[in-house]
């Protein structure tokens, strides 16, 4: 049985002042899937998440959310249609405790029962919250804050979260672990994650389906499988030393992928 597509994206434009950051992006994300957007810096992937939660206006296109638009609401109310964001750098609120911030992400939510159940949830995927539940959250690793960033948006109850480089600055144990976590979302919550990564082969492997954004274009798109086996992706970013074949059944890719102007990340 074919997933509902949750998410929609049609030519998006997203500008950073008169610097184009996005152009024509077309995207769609399957319901209880993870979808991968990658790139090289600047290639306007964090532009893309925040044009989806409402932080940036796209000067052109369409964003469908449940087949819904939601290109002109404020990050408020994108939020409360059932989108949380995880940005880049965490960006907790060092001064407050690990709960507080908590309760902060669960500001959607009514019922004192609910708040305390989702609070376990997250408790369960990641239990050095709860041993760290009174400490001020500036004082943890910062791989524990990215467990806290990730904890928040699950407090929303979210439909689709967007997830922004959550390996960065962490060691390569904690970003299995940040992944594994990520998987386990999927298959034991249903969620469904757009997840903005440059380390691509952790991504890949737990993602369904991928984007490659160059210079603010879709350059390709594919099966998680297509791109780890697409040439071009694997010299890029996957860290290949020779040469591959480069079948054509491996990815897609977009012919119109000659940026007008540069994009922003």
């Amino acid at each position: 049985m074919a997933s509902e597509t949750l998410l929609e994206i049609r030519g998006i434009d997203t500008f950073y002042g008169p610097s184009q950051a996005l152009a024509g992006v077309d995207l769609a994300v399957q319901q209880g899937t993870i979808v991968v957007v990658l790139g090289a810096n600047g290639a306007g992937k964090s532009t893309l998440l925040k044009t989806i939660s409402g932080v940036l206006d796209p000067q052109k296109g369409a964003i469908l959310f449940e087949g819904r638009p939601i290109q002109k609401l404020e990050p408020d109310r994108v939020a409360r249609r059932g989108i949380s964001h995880v940005p880049e750098g965490r960006e907790i609120f060092s001064l407050l405790t690990v709960r507080e911030n908590l309760m902060l992400g669960a500001y959607t939510q009514r019922r004192a029962t609910e708040i305390e159940r989702l609070m376990e949830v997250v408790f369960g995927y990641f239990p050095r919250l709860r041993e760290r539940k009174s400490q001020r959250a500036g004082l943890m690793s910062g791989g524990e804050q990215q467990m806290l960033a990730i904890g928040r948006a699950l407090m929303a109850k979210p439909k689709l979260i967007l997830m922004d480089e959550p390996s960065l600055g962490l060691s390569p144990k904690l970003v299995r672990e940040i992944f594994a976590i990520v998987r386990r979302l999927r298959e034991e919550q249903g969620a469904t994650v757009l997840l903005v990564e440059q380390n691509a082969k952790a991504a890949l492997e737990v993602a369904d389906y991928g984007y490659v954004l160059e210079l603010g274009k879709v350059a390709m798109q594919g099966t998680a499988v297509q791109l780890m086996a697409t040439e071009a992706v694997r010299n890029s970013y996957l860290g290949a030393s020779r040469t591959g074949k480069g079948h054509g059944e491996s990815g897609t890719r977009d012919p119109h992928s000659s940026p007008t102007s540069p994009a922003a990340r």
